[in-house]
């Protein structure tokens, strides 16, 4: 299906985000026929943020032997029917409208791909949007900048049957390529492994001549290389299990795919929970990303969870909603779902904000992050709420967040509910983050925990913060008809403030 069906609006099939101020999203449902899996992804809340409401893949192996044979695996066409039409009757059971369905490197490779394009559409009434590998490569790497609008580097995505490259600089996709370096395609490769060595080289020198080397950051995106990652958390006793965001250095990544090569994929499979048709594929897809790090010498490598389906909500975005932040739409949109007083985050932060005033614009977009999450764990058993607290931002889907600002976020969420941390269940997590950086968070915990007690609407209106750091002087000024709110309560969380700054305090009551 040419670029221009569908009336310009690509796989889709129709605008999505025709209000450029839309923040809520209409539920939408993603069918992703891959090289080696069949996924339908449903997304769901804010536009610049998407949750997924519903997740599931089945690892069909489309492209299974398709080096070989040139046309699609025969058990894999059966079992990605079956789950198509699996997936067709669980999207009307959700009321979606028509789902939007893409396929890549094996249906638009293979002889009879066409044919099997044709014989899911006569059973289904799905149309397949078969898009050539160029296009995959920029959907993808519009999927990274759906998480890092900042992102900078070179995007890497694999599949079964093929791997793509593409430039990301400026909030752009620049220049972009293909290949045929995917590990099902690899996996049948004849000459043993000298020649599949001498191969994965010959191609990937090809593509560096095309893409340049000069890129300092690595996005990897696609199911083998998540695998690697798990790998890679597993060997290091990495202790939070996040695979969005996760980095990696060069020189680490090697000693992981040196061990891959060597360890028994069988225990490394039940340790890390990865399926064994997936577990199959990394031992060929190490070997390819060993030579791609040792091509394009790359000073870091981050892992995307988002990727060509979230690259399909981006490409329908206006520039607008484009520009936001990720990570205060989510938020946003999680306080507006959760919060007993929906919209309190921006007053509070507005209460905590003298605490920052020479701090980056990066510490700030963290400070109104945990501002608007604050009071979103409320329903929480008391007992528990701080922990609730923690694991909402260490663990949920958010984007345009690094592994060192979860667990700050996670750690100041948890000190608005607690004054310690003693006893925690999460403290290996806690390592993640320098003692330095623990601290600067417990500080900003306790002043959200001080602001929500002080009052129940615009604390920075009823009373106003001053830190002077050089003095290590706390002010508190507390406006005439606010008097009675500066109970004990309150006093006895602006005292716990002040130790957390290691400051004394001064405090002024107007009359």
């Amino acid at each position: 299906m040419a670029a221009s069906d569908n009336h310009g609006w690509g796989p889709l099939g129709r605008p999505v985000f025709e209000d450029p101020g839309a923040r809520a999203l209409a539920r939408i449902g993603v069918l992703d026929v891959g090289s080696n899996s069949v996924r339908l992804v449903v997304f769901d809340g804010a536009a610049r943020s998407p949750a997924y409401f519903f997740n599931e893949k089945i690892l069909c192996g489309l492209g299974a032997g398709l080096g070989e044979t040139g046309m699609l695996n025969p058990e894999g066409k059966d079992r990605a029917l079956a789950a198509i039409r699996r997936f067709k009757l669980l999207a009307e059971a959700m009321h979606l409208p028509p789902l939007s369905a893409v396929a890549t490197a094996a249906v638009r490779d293979a002889e009879d791909g066409p044919a099997f394009r044709d014989q899911i559409e006569a059973e289904t009434g799905i149309r397949l949007y078969v898009i050539d590998g160029e296009e995959e490569a920029r959907l993808s790497a519009q999927g990274v900048l759906l998480g890092w609008p900042e992102a900078e580097g070179l995007m890497c995505d694999i599949g079964g049957s093929s791997m793509e490259l593409a430039e990301i600089t400026g909030g752009a996709v620049g220049n972009r390529v293909t290949s045929g370096l995917g590990p099902l395609k690899l996996q049948g490769m004849k000459g043993g492994k000298k020649a599949l060595k001498s191969h994965i080289k010959t191609v990937m020198e090809g593509l560096a001549e095309e893409m340049g080397t000069s890129h300092k950051r690595l996005y990897l995106v696609g199911g083998s290389w998540r695998a690697i990652a798990k790998l890679d958390m597993l060997r290091r006793g990495y202790p939070l299990w996040v695979l969005h965001e996760y980095r990696m250095t060069p020189k680490d990544l090697k000693k992981t795919l040196d061990w891959i090569l060597r360890a028994d994929l069988e225990a490394l499979r039940a340790e890390t929970s990865t399926s064994a048709a997936r577990m199959s594929l990394v031992p060929v897809a190490a070997q390819v990303l060993k030579r791609l790090i040792q091509t394009f010498r790359p000073k870091e490598i981050a892992i995307s969870a988002y990727g060509i389906r979230e690259g399909l909500l981006y490409e329908q975005m206006p520039k607008r909603l484009r520009t936001r932040d990720p990570l205060i739409e989510a938020c946003r949109f999680i306080e507006q779902k959760d919060a007993r007083l929906p919209g309190f985050g921006g007053e509070l932060y507005e209460f905590v904000r003298p605490l920052y005033n020479r701090a980056s614009p990066a510490r700030l977009r963290i400070v109104k992050a945990a501002c608007l999450l604050h009071d979103v764990s409320w329903r929480a058993h008391p007992d528990y709420r701080h922990e609730e607290a923690f694991q909402t931002a260490t663990r949920a889907n958010l984007g345009g967040l690094t592994h060192q600002e979860r667990v700050f976020l996670g750690l100041a969420l948890l000190h608005r509910y607690k004054n310690n941390r003693e006893n925690c269940h999460f403290r290996d997590i806690f390592d993640v983050l320098p003692e330095a950086e623990r601290t600067r968070a417990e500080v900003l915990g306790k002043a959200m925990r001080f602001g929500a007690m002080l009052a129940m609407d615009r604390p920075a209106k009823q009373a106003r913060l001053l830190w002077r750091p050089k003095k290590r002087e706390l002010h508190l000024t507390v406006m005439p008809e606010a008097a009675d709110l500066f109970g004990e309560v309150a006093r006895g969380r602006f005292q716990g403030l002040a130790q957390a700054l290691d400051a004394d305090t001064v405090v002024t009551k107007r009359r």
